[in-house]
């Protein structure tokens, strides 16, 4: 009984060591890093969200993300912001490495973070919004949407002591920033510009920055562990879907597969390649600001085609099915965010395939309903047999067709050899007649 009391608190004593020996000196300074590469969406919120409640809970000294975007939705990014701001853990915004650009939504974060650094030949800005399909809106609408997104980067500029006026020109008039541009401002929009994280380290060490709340704090950064946080498997998954394009296409998949396993029962791959499709299309529809409506535009265009394969109307149903697909394509995201905006070029190529595939599988399955049985009682009319025992008025004589012989009976006599068409079938008995011997022009009759 000693034993197995005993053996339980060792394993526990033994664990606890385990976890004591990796744990970092307390006296170590610990940074969180984090690779931001994507689209600014509710996966990225979450994603930041995460490390940053990671780092709080750990005692971090220091949360870097590096961040190198398009763009994103205006949401995600406030909540990333408000996220950053209430953090215990000081968050620096690093865009990087070279040639990378925080366009946009990634714009308002870099000038929200505690600092913000550029490494060599990296810009941020042109955070001007557009309408939902990426198109210039009227006058009134547009001034409404940068007002609002201006005063939004004039606050977050003015709280962190940065450059104001340039903030609120990257929105307004669409203005971007090199990394010297911006450093070299009076005031400045960035804090420091380093090659690496290293490097940015290495200039962060000992330096006092200004928290959100207007407290100072002294940054150490020297020898400290550096661990880096990835995707779980599931943000992963979602960011990679989580695209309006690659949205689209898996919805796409979805339902041909779904038609061709409801058309071909039994056929399986079609079934389940549509099936997981279409849940990976709704998984990016519920992180995206999907526009229902065109979503059963898309569908009712869809089933337009099927109509009008099945009860032609000369191309009008096929038509009001292409343009419903089109329309429904266009409204689908509704976000003025152009990085989520679905191309012209991409909406006709794919709702197009769509409609020809669509149109191609209704039609073959139409001429295969329509294709008369050729087996059983039903596919033996109109064949061909050759008598092999004469055939009496109101008597029976036998057939041969298809490598079978039959009883046949016919309302005429005919001749043992003769060629006879079959116009019935009842049981086992053929009710056949003779085939009339054709006749060239100029012969005798």
């Amino acid at each position: 009984m000693a034993i197995w009391i005993a053996l339980p608190l060792f394993c526990a004593a033994l664990s606890m060591s385990s976890q004591a020996a990796q744990r970092p000196d307390q006296n170590q300074p610990l940074i969180y890093v984090a690779d931001v590469e994507a689209l600014i969406h509710a996966v990225s919120a979450e994603y930041i969200g995460q490390t940053i409640d990671r780092a709080d809970s750990e005692g971090a000294e220091l949360v870097v993300l590096e961040l190198r975007t398009p763009g994103g939705l205006v949401d995600a990014t406030r909540q990333i912001n408000t996220k950053i701001i209430e953090a215990r853990t000081p968050v620096v915004v690093y865009v990087g490495p070279s040639g990378a650009r925080a366009a946009s939504a990634g714009f308002l974060i870099t000038i929200a973070a505690d600092v913000a650094a550029m490494a060599p030949g990296t810009h941020i800005g042109a955070a001007h919004p557009v309408s939902g399909t990426g198109a210039s809106m009227d006058e009134t609408a547009s001034e409404k949407a940068a007002s609002d997104v201006a005063a939004y980067a004039r606050s977050l500029a003015s709280q962190r002591g940065r450059n104001v006026e340039l903030a609120e020109k990257a929105v307004t008039e669409s203005q971007s920033f090199t990394e010297i541009e911006a450093l070299s401002a009076e005031p400045a929009l960035i804090d420091l510009v380093a090659t690496n994280i290293d490097d940015l380290l290495v200039q962060l060490h000992m330096r006092e920055i200004k928290r959100w709340d207007g407290t100072a704090q002294i940054l150490r950064t020297e020898g400290a562990q550096i661990e880096r946080v990835e995707m779980n498997w599931r943000q992963r998954l979602l960011s990679a879907v989580a695209h309006p394009q690659v949205a689209v296409i898996l919805f796409s998949l979805g339902t041909l597969g779904l038609t061709i396993e409801l058309w071909n029962p039994g056929t399986m791959v079609p079934g389940i390649v549509g099936g997981l499709s279409l849940l990976l299309a709704f998984f990016a529809f519920q992180i995206l600001p999907i526009n229902y409506v065109g979503l059963l535009l898309i569908l009712f265009g869809i089933v337009l085609l099927m109509i009008e394969m099945l009860t032609p109307t000369y191309g009008l149903l096929a038509t009001g099915g292409a343009v419903s697909m089109v329309l429904g394509a266009l409204m689908l995201v509704d976000t003025p965010a152009p990085e989520l905006q679905l191309g012209l070029p991409f909406i006709f190529s794919t709702m197009l395939a769509l409609a020809v595939i669509v149109g191609s599988m209704v039609r073959l399955a139409v001429r295969a309903q329509q294709t008369l049985p050729v087996t059983g009682s039903v596919g033996m009319t109109e064949k061909i047999a050759q008598v092999i025992s004469p055939i009496p008025i109101d008597g029976a004589g036998r057939v041969s067709t298809h490598g079978e012989i039959w009883s046949a009976v016919s309302s005429e006599s005919i001749g043992e050899g003769e060629r006879v068409k079959v116009v019935m079938v009842d049981g086992m008995t053929l009710t056949v007649r003779r085939i009339l011997p054709s006749f060239k022009e100029g012969s005798d009759a």
